[in-house]
């Protein structure tokens, strides 16, 4: 809401109980976010507050324990094969999808995003039950397809917005200029549609990284995630290295998003730089 050039004192008031507002919903949302970062610098073996002291110890237990440095390697395995899987498909089918000549057009979009809308259990109980039939099950391999099934929805969403935009008649004037499709993508069409990608791809990575529905069905024991493995302390020995691991991945991810909002813009100024 704006204020006019000479506002009244109702209009001050309204302004001011809509920051408040806006900040008690930020704190509403944010809090229980921020209650594991204070708990995972504890010196005590319990979540109490106030905090017992300070001290690290959780968190060498998280990078200094084999269980969770195991944890820890399949994640950032299994995220980086999805990521990689997920935008390549996910950029492949936003492309085909923004050509106004596809058939079935509407009817492939809802398939395409409804692993948004199907709950996650169903996907987790299906791709058990079709992977352990064709041998997937508890196989690296199996658990990067199925987080690839819900993660690229993000991609083909992603790309698709950085379409809506883009003139198709520069493709066109590259293949009268002698460049093939696959040049022509490369040069014309991916500069332009970069920041789309980064940031699907983005969202596929943290999609993967803190998924643990369709872990707990289709990994081993040696395949444990760390978002699993928290699961599992959650259930059978209670410790504080949990909060540490929380800490971690909320850190991951906000550094993630960020690296992936510096290259976005990045990659815009440079297209209009081109442009």
């Amino acid at each position: 809401m704006l204020l006019s050039p000479y506002p009244t004192l109702g209009e001050r008031i309204r302004v001011s109980l809509l920051w408040l507002w806006s900040a008690l919903v930020i704190v509403f949302l944010m809090v229980p976010i921020l209650v594991p970062i204070p708990l995972s610098f504890n010196s005590g073996a319990f979540f109490v507050f106030p905090l017992e002291g300070l001290s690290l110890r959780w968190y060498e237990v998280v990078l200094g324990t084999e269980r969770w440095q195991m944890s820890i390697a399949n994640s950032l395995i299994i995220g980086f094969g999805t990521t990689v899987l997920a935008t390549t498909l996910g950029t492949l089918t936003a492309i085909a999808l923004a050509n106004d000549k596809f058939p079935a057009r509407r009817i492939v979009m809802p398939l395409v995003i409804s692993p948004l809308i199907v709950p996650v259990v169903i996907t987790a109980v299906g791709s058990y039950l079709f992977y352990a039939r064709i041998g997937l099950a508890s196989t690296y391999a199996g658990v990067i397809l199925a987080h690839t099934a819900l993660a690229s929805p993000f991609v083909v969403v992603t790309v698709g917005a950085s379409l809506t935009g883009f003139d198709r008649t520069l493709m066109r004037a590259a293949s009268i200029s002698g460049a093939r499709p696959t040049v022509a993508f490369r040069r014309v069409m991916l500069p332009l549609i970069l920041p789309g990608i980064l940031s699907g791809a983005a969202f596929a990575f943290v999609t993967s990284f803190d998924e643990v529905v369709v872990a707990q069905f289709l990994t081993s024991a040696s395949q444990r995630t760390m978002p699993l493995e928290m699961f599992t302390g959650l259930r059978e020995r209670l410790s504080p290295a949990i909060t540490a691991a929380a800490t971690l991945m909320m850190l991951l991810s906000i550094v993630l998003l960020v690296v992936a909002n510096l290259l976005v813009r990045g990659a815009r100024k440079g297209s209009k730089l081109e442009s």
